[in-house]
């Protein structure tokens, strides 16, 4: 399964392409450089057929809405975050950027256990509160997206708006109990793996 990372904006979010079959690939979170993911779309000829979003903050879906128009494809969301979709003080964009924030047009929303499939790969929505009330991780196969939930060896904020420490905690023993092992791919930083972090990261080790 192949992936490519581009760290967007100046807030340096990843942004991820999964290639799914026959040329065509979902994005998971695209902050701010939606000109960069397009470019890069065109050199590697694939066609995107998704917008899959971890939660609702500016520097995960600063360029969502020019990615969305220019391919006419879906953008999924959890409901409790779909507000900030369309309101830059909600997504925390009048305080995180200068810049102006596009409003998303249309989406769909996702709950705890929704199955997506795109081609060959089946997504699944894991409900993981704390950084925002409507943060989700995207379950496939072996990889786990896990927006600012879970970072090597850290975890994300939550003393933004909407943010809950215990629902925080909540959600890093929801993870933990996960069986098996994941490809963790974070929203910041560098990815790692799920084993290593219920062995390493000092959240899961207290819990």
């Amino acid at each position: 399964m192949e992936i490519t990372k581009l760290t967007l904006g100046s807030l340096a979010s990843n942004c991820y392409i999964q290639s799914v079959e026959n040329g065509q690939c979902v994005i998971v979170d695209i902050g701010e450089g939606a000109p960069v993911l397009l470019r890069h779309l065109e050199q590697m000829h694939l066609k995107p057929v998704a917008i899959l979003l971890t939660h609702g903050h500016y520097d995960h879906i600063a360029g969502v809405e020019q990615v969305r128009k220019t391919w006419n494809i879906p953008v999924y969301i959890h409901k409790m975050d779909a507000a900030m979709l369309t309101d830059s003080r909600l997504n925390l964009g009048d305080w995180l950027s200068d810049l102006p924030f596009q409003p998303v047009n249309a989406w769909e929303t996702v709950e705890e256990g929704d199955h997506l499939t795109f081609g060959t790969a089946n997504f699944s929505v894991l409900h993981t509160p704390g950084h925002t009330p409507g943060s989700i991780c995207w379950m496939c196969e072996e990889l786990l997206y896990t927006g600012d939930t879970l970072f090597r060896m850290s975890r994300g904020r939550t003393d933004f708006p909407g943010g809950s420490d215990g629902q925080m905690l909540d959600s890093f023993r929801k993870l933990k109990s996960l069986e098996g092992d994941y490809r963790v791919l974070p929203g910041h930083n560098e990815e790692t793996t799920l084993s290593f972090e219920k062995a390493h990261n000092p959240t899961m080790r207290g819990l």
